[in-house]
């Protein structure tokens, strides 16, 4: 297996700089819950799924995660991020250019998002849908990343082996599910740091992105993975 057969791409932070919409939102969510949003709690929250998003919020501001509230929370977080994301939304550098790159190269390539349908719908306004073979979100599969359920699926729609696949991701909550599905990791971090390690290729930014550089990703992934069984 020495070429990528399929590009899986995350979205916020990765492909679009809309995490810095996430921040606006839940800042005010936790204003609104009479709490103010930490730097740490912040980090914590970026490339949580929605529900997770939530019980770590509820948590670390000392709240009570009583079922309505949540619930109510949720609602504000959703009505104020719609509102945010219903222009166009700002590019992470390199990110049109890389897409381009591998359509041109025919790769078959998908959007996978803990962000949830209605959200990523706003999103494909900006990103093109034209651009992505298949689409998965969060709220699509029973857990959503750090569980590898969405590369999953979204290497199935495609017909792929996930192992076949390079996953492009900023976060260390999307890399472990990509690297939980099985697939070669691509990291390109956007508001955090994302850890170092063996099995994965770090990039400062999309820009000047290869299907050569791809192929590297695939073959680098998979050489510790074959002398050392406990990488992931």
């Amino acid at each position: 297996m020495n070429r990528v057969a399929g590009v899986l791409w995350d979205m916020d932070g990765t492909l679009l700089d809309s995490e810095k919409l996430w921040d606006i939102g839940v800042r005010e969510l936790a204003r609104e819950l009479g709490r103010e949003m930490t730097q740490e709690i912040r980090h914590a929250l970026i490339g949580a799924s929605g529900a997770n998003a939530l019980r770590i919020m509820f948590t670390e501001l000392g709240l009570h995660p009583e079922p309505a509230a949540v619930a109510a929370a949720g609602h504000f977080l959703e009505q104020r991020v719609t509102e945010l994301m219903s222009g166009p939304i700002p590019w992470r550098p390199g990110a049109v250019e890389a897409l381009e790159m591998v359509r041109a190269a025919g790769l078959p390539t998908a959007l996978v998002t803990n962000t949830k349908r209605s959200l990523t719908e706003l999103a494909l306004e900006t990103l093109g849908r034209d651009r992505f073979d298949v689409s998965v979100c969060g709220d699509e599969v029973p857990h959503g990343k750090p569980d590898p359920a969405v590369y999953m699926r979204a290497a199935e729609l495609l017909g792929l082996d996930p192992c076949e696949c390079v996953a492009v991701e900023d976060s260390i909550t999307g890399v472990a599910a990509a690297a939980a599905a099985g697939c070669a990791v691509l990291v390109v971090p956007c508001e955090i740091p994302v850890p170092v390690h063996p099995s994965r290729v770090h990039r400062d930014s999309l820009i000047g992105l290869s299907r050569i550089d791809l192929d590297e990703v695939l073959r680098t992934c998979r050489e510790p993975a074959a002398g050392d069984p406990a990488v992931s």
